[in-house]
Formats: C-alpha cells, sequence, structure tokens
C-alpha cells in the first residue's frame, strides 16, 4: 500500500501521493529509493528514473561483451568451486548462461527436447520429461519457482516471464506424483 511503501522510504504518505499523482516531481534520489524499497530490479530502476526524466543509471550489457570478460572469469571460477555439486548461472529469463562440469550430465536425464538452447532451468526442473520425476519435493519446489516467478512478474511486466508461468502451472505432475496442490496453497508453501 501506499502508506506502507512511505513508511519504508521515510517519506510522508502526502508526499508520496503527490509523487504518485504528478503534483510533485521526484528528486533522482527519491527514485532510486523508491525504487530500492520496491525491490526493482536494475533494468526497472532505469526506466523508472527515464520516466520521471533521469539518465538511467545502471549500463546493459551483453554477457558476451568483451568488457565482461573477467566478470565471465570469476563466475566460472566460482561455479567450478562448487563441484562436485552441479552449478550454473542464468539470465533474467531463467535461460542458462553459464554452468560447471556437473550440468550436463543433469541435463543428460531431461528429453532432449528440453536441453536444445536457450535451456530454461525452471521449464526442465518441473517438466514430467525433464529433472521433475527426480525432485523428492516437487510440489514445494513448484510453489516455490511459481511465487517466485509471480514477484517478478509484478515487479518486471515482463511478458516473457508471465507467459513462463503460465507455462509452468499448465505442466501436469510426472507420472507416480500426486496432483498439485490447488493455487492458494502454492503461495503459502511458496512463502
Amino acid at each position: 500500500s501506499q502508506m506502507a511503501l512511505s513508511l519504508d522510504a521515510g517519506v510522508s504518505t502526502r508526499h508520496l501521493s503527490w509523487l504518485e499523482g504528478g503534483k510533485a516531481q521526484p528528486s533522482r534520489a527519491m527514485v532510486l529509493r523508491l525504487a530500492t524499497r520496491l525491490d526493482l530490479p536494475l533494468r526497472e530502476r532505469n526506466a523508472l528514473l527515464v520516466a520521471a526524466g533521469y539518465a538511467p543509471l545502471y549500463a546493459e550489457r551483453p554477457l558476451a561483451d568483451p568488457a565482461l570478460a573477467p566478470a565471465r572469469a570469476a563466475l566460472q571460477r566460482l561455479l567450478d568451486a562448487h563441484e562436485p555439486s552441479p552449478a550454473l548461472a542464468v539470465d533474467r529469463h531463467w535461460n542458462l548462461v553459464a554452468h560447471n562440469r556437473l550440468v550436463p550430465l543433469l541435463l543428460a536425464r531431461a528429453s532432449p527436447a528440453l536441453t536444445v538452447p536457450p535451456v530454461n532451468v525452471l521449464r526442465v526442473s518441473l517438466h514430467p520429461q525433464g529433472l521433475a520425476p527426480m525432485i523428492d519435493n516437487l510440489p514445494a519446489w513448484r510453489a516455490y519457482v511459481l511465487h517466485r516467478l509471480a514477484r517478478q512478474v509484478a515487479a518486471t511486466d515482463d511478458p516473457a516471464l508471465a507467459q513462463l508461468r503460465v507455462e509452468l502451472q499448465a505442466l501436469p505432475p510426472p507420472p507416480g506424483h500426486a496432483a498439485w496442490p490447488a493455487e492458494g496453497a502454492e503461495a503459502e508453501a511458496g512463502e
């Protein structure tokens, strides 16, 4: 609510109301404070800054950008350090972007159709022909994933994430697993 956000951001509800209604212009610092309190991803913070009339603050580069070579190398060292456990990194749409040597062995258990790049790790984990049959606490994992996606969609309004959530909700449970709990129970389990 507006009151909860104003308390969390340390600003009066009246001022927040004026900002929302266009009666007052937010400072750059206020835009960033509200974006932080709303837990917006950096991409969405940039959009909020632009909407308020300020230049974007956060640079965006593709992972393959040569300037990110040191970051990619550090990420790979971190993933490799998790061996003998599988470790991976994903993009904002949950597509696999980096992994250690164990991840391909794990993905070999999934249907080849699910491992065609870009590999969406949430789809692979919840699909009956993916890794879902191997997950002991599958209903709880599914509830968590759907809850997390709902939060991401609410924060970003990203149509790709919204479509992924709809797709994952429609997946049937794997053979030998009980039916999915009701949606309300999923949200409770995911919190």
